[in-house]
């Protein structure tokens, strides 16, 4: 209990040196880099790093990374990036500050040149967390509030929106998960990090346009999210699931397989099919 103070101490005064609590609704200053990727082509890397998160997006030789996995696939997650040759991630979206969504974190930002760093308003009084607020404040970067409404700047013929969370306090950590939707072209692609059913009833009585081809199911496919309503209104027509390969979670759990598969979605899973690609031109999304 004691070491949890004093970690408290640490990560109370590092946390509010370098949050910024921004009303912004746009984001114009990433800078492109044009040597990342193929021209009119959007490519969405779901990254294997076992039980945890992580994507990277790349498009209009923009990068956008969401989480980055936990701490034991650190040096997973950090060959993967380097074999992409990336030299700048425009912007990074921490979903909520789990472990196995901010471990690899602090190594990310201490590698690469950062453009804008997005995180929920939430707390967590843990090692993981303070390295990665320690590493921001190296580099003088700020996190920035992420929550519904909030747009990121990923170039032409694309719309990045955050949808969520859209309350400021939640017993559960998992919804302060941010949910970011990307449409490129007709191509639509939604990221609900760890998003359990109070979030998805939220943003479900917003009447938010829910609607993806592609979904990265919530919690790792756990029960607690992907309620019949939210699976309805997102209607996917694939469905990616992030997990760890026999993990002591039963992620994913067969309640949500089923739905999945009741309606018709091609699953894909990190466990069983490893780091998984999709493309699109804004019309067809294709497997790599």
């Amino acid at each position: 209990m004691q070491h949890y103070k004093k970690l408290f101490k640490v990560i109370i005064p590092l946390f509010i040196a370098i949050f910024t609590f921004t009303a912004c609704n746009n984001s114009k200053n990433a800078v492109n880099n044009p040597t990342q990727n193929t021209q009119n082509i959007i490519k969405v890397n779901y990254i294997d790093v076992g039980q945890g998160d992580s994507e990277l997006i790349q498009v209009n030789g923009k990068n956008l990374l969401i989480d980055a996995g936990p701490n034991e696939s650190i040096d997973k997650l950090m060959n993967y990036l380097s074999k992409q040759n990336i030299k700048k991630l425009d912007y990074i979206v921490a979903t909520h500050p789990d472990e196995d969504h901010i471990g690899g974190m602090s190594s990310v930002i201490k590698k690469y040149d950062i453009g804008e760093f997005y995180a929920p308003k939430k707390l967590a009084n843990t090692r993981t967390f303070e390295n990665m607020a320690t590493a921001l404040k190296s580099k003088s970067l700020k996190i920035n509030a992420g929550k519904a409404g909030i747009n990121l700047d990923l170039g032409n013929n694309i719309t990045c929106e955050m949808l969520a969370p859209n309350s400021d306090k939640y017993k559960d950590t998992n919804n302060y998960s941010i949910v970011i939707k990307i449409t490129y072209g007709e191509s639509k692609f939604l990221f609900t990090g760890d998003a359990e059913r109070i979030s998805e009833t939220e943003m479900l009585n917003k009447n938010l346009d829910l609607s993806a081809d592609v979904l990265k199911v919530g919690h790792h496919g756990s029960s607690s999210s992907s309620s019949n309503e939210f699976l309805n209104k997102v209607n996917p027509k694939i469905a990616i699931i992030s997990c760890g390969k026999d993990n002591k979670y039963g992620h994913p759990h067969h309640e949500t397989v089923t739905k999945l598969k009741n309606r018709k979605v091609q699953i894909y899973r990190t466990d069983v099919d490893g780091s998984i690609v999709l493309i699109s031109d804004g019309k067809k999304i294709a497997k790599q």
